[in-house]
Formats: C-alpha cells, structure tokens, sequence
C-alpha cells in the first residue's frame, strides 16, 4: 500500500472519531467537569485562622470525610428525604397509571379526534416547570383562585391546600399535570408499534377490547413502563421546582423540605459551597444506586420470563 492510500484508509476510518470532537468537548467542559469539581469540593473546607480577619486568614484545606459526615448526620437532609419519599408514593403511581390509561384509550379505534386529545394531554408537559408551579400555586390560594369563589358561593368547604397535608397533593398535583404527557407519549408510541397481526389473532379468538390491554397490551409495552419509572424516579429525587416556587406563598414550606433546597440554602444562603457539594454528591450517588438496582431487577425479571 502506498502512503497517500495509506492516508487516505487513516483518514476515513478517523473521520467517526473526528465527527465525535465536538460533542466530546461539550461533554467534558458541561456535564464531566462541573461534577470533577463538586466532588473535588466535596473534600475541602475552610481553616480560619484568628478573628478570620486579614490576608491568608481564611484558607481552604483538606477536610477528608468531614463534609460527607455532616451531610449524613445532617437532620435537615434527612428529613427532606422522607419528604420527597412521601411525595414520590404519590407521584408515581398516579403519574404512570394516568398516563397508562390514557395511551391505552388513545390506541382505541373507537376514539375519536386522537390527535387533538393526545395533543392536549401532552400540552402541559411543554410549559416550564416553574410557570406551572406558579400558575397552580395561585390556584391554590384562596384570594384569587375562582375554586375558592365558586366554593364559597355553594357554600362549600374551603381547604388550605398550602397547609399541612394536603400541601403534598397540591404539589403532587403540579408534577402529575406536567408530566403525564410526556410518559403518555412514550407508552403510546410503543403501542403504536405493535404488529396489528396481534390484535386480529387476539379478536379471533374472542378476546374482549379489556381482555386485549390486559393480557397483550400492556405486556407487551412493560418496557416502556419501566423506562418511564425510571425517569419518574429520578426526577422525583430531584424535585426542586415546586417547592421553591410555592415557597413565597405560604409559611409550611421549610426552606430544606427537599434535598436539593437543602443544597441550595447551604451553597447560597450559607454560603457553604463545600457542605453543598458533598450534599449534592451524596445525591447523586443515591439516585445512581436505585437507578441501578431498579434497572437490574427489572433485566433480571425480563430475563425470566423470557426462559418461561
């Protein structure tokens, strides 16, 4: 082989590599080391020498474990982790079995405009999630929510939804109206995609439309059920926006009900980027844990009933 054909057989089998280049880049400069750093952070801390006054009087040092120690033993952490447990047994199961039903009528022939409806279900998902947490927050109070004003004129009870309880079903609320679209969507695309073969057999042998989503149906779209907890769970983890946003309007909000409002207070009210970090690490190991666990049980179950 020549060197120019030698050149051009490097050229072409470098040409992925180099189409690869940017998004690389991207992904190191945006995604990998802004986490190198929070977990570098995560091990430092500030010795103050003194009253802490004066030139070299506060310096960042090693600090080893002692930030991941105090996250853990950090009751406010905690607490705002059993918050968003509680708010997650709602969220989910309403979210995924909306959205479940939903699709499952969509795939209907017996449904008319679909593409109107499933335009309308998915709607909500595209307003951001901070516009939604505000606009159903003012829904929420009584002042200027018409709720409350068609209430008060049939005379009927009033509840404080921003108060105790029922604060986690207004929020739960705000998350289940913003994404069940999205899970709708994905359940309804991977029933679109099942052979229609399946449903003339299924009606050849006499299988009724319930019988049909029941036994076929559904089956057959179980992964996309588990892609779509999946993504429900870390995005329950990672709840910020509602409370944040429902924050300003009512007083049963602590500042640290969640575990990322607990970052932010420390990282920015504080001031304590070095606590915030191991807190936001500690976060995403848990998330990266049950994300793992729930995706390997879930493998090992298909597996199963493949061998069946």
């Amino acid at each position: 082989m020549t060197s120019a054909a030698r050149r051009r057989s490097y050229g072409v089998k470098g040409a992925p590599y180099a189409f690869l280049v940017p998004a690389t880049i991207l992904f190191a400069l945006f995604f990998a080391l802004p986490i190198g750093y929070a977990v570098y952070l995560s091990f430092r801390k500030v010795h103050v020498s003194g009253l802490g006054l004066g030139a070299g009087a506060r310096k960042e040092v090693w600090g080893g474990v002692e930030n991941y120690t105090d996250a853990l033993t950090d009751g406010e952490l905690m607490h705002g982790a059993l918050r968003v447990l509680g708010y997650g047994c709602i969220v989910v199961p309403v979210m995924l079995g909306l959205a479940l039903l939903f699709a499952l009528m969509l795939d209907s022939d017996k449904v008319r405009f679909a593409p109107v409806t499933r335009l309308a279900i998915f709607l909500p998902y595209a307003i951001p999630g901070v516009v939604a947490a505000l606009m159903w927050g003012f829904l929420y109070l009584p002042d200027v929510s018409p709720f409350y004003y068609v209430l008060e004129k049939l005379h009927l009870p009033q509840p404080d939804l921003l108060d105790g309880g029922p604060l986690y079903l207004a929020m739960s609320n705000i998350a289940v109206w913003g994404g069940t679209g999205f899970n709708m969507i994905v359940i309804y695309t991977s029933l679109r995609s099942i052979p229609a073969e399946v449903y003339e057999a299924a009606r050849l042998d006499g299988a009724t439309p319930l019988q049909t989503a029941l036994r076929i149906k559904i089956p057959m779209v179980a992964p996309s059920l588990v892609l779509t907890f999946f993504f429900s769970i870390i995005a329950t983890l990672q709840v910020f926006n509602e409370p944040m946003t429902l924050k300003p309007l009512t007083n049963s909000l602590p500042l640290t009900w969640s575990p990322l409002m607990t970052v932010y207070q420390d990282a920015f009210r504080k001031g304590d980027i070095y606590q915030a970090a191991a807190e936001a690490v500690i976060i995403a190991v848990v998330t990266l844990v049950m994300s793992f666990g729930f995706l390997r049980a879930a493998n090992r179950r298909q597996k199963q009933e493949a061998t069946r």
